[in-house]
């Protein structure tokens, strides 16, 4: 299998925060990053900043230029526009590992809480949506504060890896290694996804109510 240092890692949606936290994350590990959004003058500002930050090369584009360029591509989207973004790179994603991060929440006077979604969750909407690709669930429950914070050295903790294919799993659980405290752990396959991405408006108001940053472990397991 072919390590994550030999892929390009694209970040869809990385401008916005849990985007640009998992960039940075990425690219301080010495990994190949492109940043995409809606629009590649978005793109290219938010990667030249980061440059700047870290020292290092990251490159943006919109996010069809994104999508076309990774090997690994993370969906960081908001919601409201997941489905019509992956219809439409649909083409330029087929062949690729495509990792879902996105979680339907809504928010109303009493906190955050999980939508109902018609395929099960974001995931397996990706799913169905890239016949063409490979798709994964993951870094649902990272904390874009902690992620974008460049104090923080070390994130102690576990990303949920959801998938129904051995190597991409295996890949995408070795890319969220790459993040310094940061262990990937395999959360079962596709079908899963949803209570995955739900617990992130549990995740909330943990931190709400503590003031924190709060993150999943996982124990028992090596």
């Amino acid at each position: 299998m072919t390590s994550i240092a030999e892929k390009t890692i694209a970040v869809l949606g990385g401008t916005g925060p849990q985007g640009r936290g998992l960039a940075r994350r990425f690219a301080q590990a010495g990994l190949s990053v492109v940043l995409g959004s809606r629009t590649a003058e978005k793109g290219a500002a938010a990667a030249a900043e980061l440059s700047t930050a870290l020292g290092v090369t990251v490159t943006g584009s919109d996010n069809r230029g994104a999508a076309e360029a990774g090997d690994v591509v993370l969906v960081v989207v908001p919601w409201e526009g997941h489905g019509e973004l992956l219809t439409e790179l649909k083409d330029v994603l087929a062949g690729k590992v495509v990792v879902d991060c996105v979680n339907p929440l809504g928010f109303d006077k009493q906190g955050a809480y999980a939508l109902v979604v018609e395929e099960g969750s974001a995931t397996q909407q990706a799913a169905g949506i890239l016949s063409d690709s490979t798709v994964v669930g993951a870094f649902h429950n990272v904390s874009a504060v902690l992620l974008e914070d460049p104090d923080v050295a070390s994130i102690e903790t576990d990303v949920l890896v959801l998938g129904d294919d051995r190597e991409a799993t295996d890949l995408v659980q070795e890319l969220a290694d790459a993040i310094p405290g940061v262990r990937g752990v395999y959360g079962g396959r596709i079908r899963n996804a949803h209570q995955v991405e739900a617990l992130t408006a549990n995740l909330i108001s943990i931190n709400r109510r503590y003031k924190a940053h709060a993150g999943v472990r996982v124990t028992d397991i090596p």
